[in-house]
């Protein structure tokens, strides 16, 4: 017997269904989507927004991507998931052409950004062992206050937010934090056991923190003179976000390893991966890391699409086209609410004039706006909209977010 169908709900209702059912782990702000396409959502009310966020980048290529949606389809009347414990037929294509656009030669694939450092950190550690010579269970790896790779217990281990460190101890050792930017700090942390040092090439959920000019091409130099991995986390820098496919390509640097996720799966599976030379990645072997999910035919199907969208090059130009917009628009807000921001590509930390409110404030007013923002710490907001968006759409959030902060 089938169950009677429900009535529909409408967002206060949905939201108030949530507390009791759902953990507190995150805050949403209070609109309830129901459909998207492009750079716009729609709430269950048929409220429309435009989304200046991108599921933080998962979404660069906006919603439902016909591309994307059309290969998830395809993909999905043939064949879902084998595990690793057979080949399946997407898995070569979409290595190949990862390794290709990224200048690498290996891919490892993982599911989501976090499971990308994790398994970052265990290569690592195997290649400090294996290739440098570092005695068992000696290995460090050193990283930079402020980051965010992600909330697994090793990955809080060397988090400076203690938001997400207060009450997940004992703590993962292994780990040396210095400050972001700072060469002569990374110079003095790093010693014989230093299997890598491992950072954002921008800082996301700090801010949106660009590091001055030099520093990634000094991490390259510094890691490469004193004989440990340089471990660059793209996971929501790279894909486009910046106007390049990776961020430290803005240096042309190459790191030994990049991290990647978010934006590989289209907004539409979670797909991840490691990505390197084989000096590195070859220090694996069956049996000493795995997932069963990882590399499966559908993320397989949806990740060679992202990076056919990516091998022309169009949503590289459009994120560094459209981020001379968003520069401009900022920069004109500055002294009229906006006390400073930071922008590459279509990404962008601003900070409000605290005396307007917090950043979850101003990203509420937005909201009722038809503007979907997210605040990080104190006063900051983030920006970075679908690379799909138009000039004029951007140029009409940047005339809202003027409006909501003068008025």
């Amino acid at each position: 017997m089938t169950a009677p169908a429900r009535t529909a709900r409408g967002s206060k209702e949905l939201i108030r269904a949530e507390e009791p059912v759902l953990a507190h782990n995150y805050h949403p702000l209070p609109v309830v989507v129901a459909r998207a396409e492009g750079a716009w959502v729609e709430d269950v009310e048929g409220r429309r927004y435009l989304d200046m966020l991108a599921g933080y980048s998962a979404l660069n290529f906006g919603h439902r991507h016909p591309a994307l949606t059309e290969a998830a389809h395809r993909q999905l009347d043939r064949l879902t998931l084998t595990s690793r414990a057979f080949h399946n037929d997407r898995l070569a294509d979409f290595a190949e052409r990862l390794a290709a656009l990224t200048g690498t030669d290996m891919v490892l694939p993982m599911n989501t950004g976090a499971e990308a450092v994790e398994s970052g950190i265990k290569v690592a550690r195997k290649w400090a062992y294996d290739v440098k010579g570092v005695p068992a269970d000696r290995a460090t790896i050193v990283v930079a206050a402020d980051n965010f790779h992600g909330r697994t217990t090793t990955i809080v281990s060397f988090s400076t937010d203690e938001t997400a460190r207060s009450g997940f101890g004992p703590f993962t050792p292994g780990f040396r934090v210095v400050p972001y930017n700072d060469l002569a700090a990374l110079e003095a942390a790093v010693d014989e056991t230093t299997a890598a040092v491992l950072i954002e090439p921008i800082q996301g959920e700090a801010g949106v923190l660009i590091p001055d000019d030099g520093y990634l091409a000094g991490v390259r130099e510094l890691t490469r003179r004193r004989g440990c991995l340089f471990v660059a986390d793209e996971i929501q820098s790279g894909l486009g976000r910046t106007g390049r496919t990776l961020a430290v390509e803005h240096e042309s640097v190459v790191p030994d390893v990049v991290l990647l996720g978010k934006a590989l799966g289209g907004g539409i599976v979670p797909v991840s991966a490691v990505v390197g030379s084989r000096e590195v990645l070859g220090v694996l072997h069956p049996g000493e890391h795995g997932s069963t999910f990882g590399g499966n035919p559908l993320a397989a199907a949806v990740g060679t699409a992202v990076v056919e969208l990516l091998e022309t090059g169009e949503f590289q130009r459009r994120a560094a086209e459209l981020g001379a917009v968003l520069r401009e628009g900022l920069a004109a807000l500055v002294g009229r609410g906006v006390v400073g921001f930071r922008a590459r590509g279509l990404w962008a930390g601003v900070d409000v004039d605290p005396a307007l409110g917090t950043g979850r404030e101003v990203s509420e007013r937005l909201m009722r706006e038809g503007i979907l923002v997210k605040d990080t710490h104190g006063s900051t907001i983030r920006l970075a909209p679908p690379l799909t968006v138009t000039a004029e759409e951007l140029t009409g959030a940047l005339g809202t977010l003027e409006k909501v902060l003068t008025r």
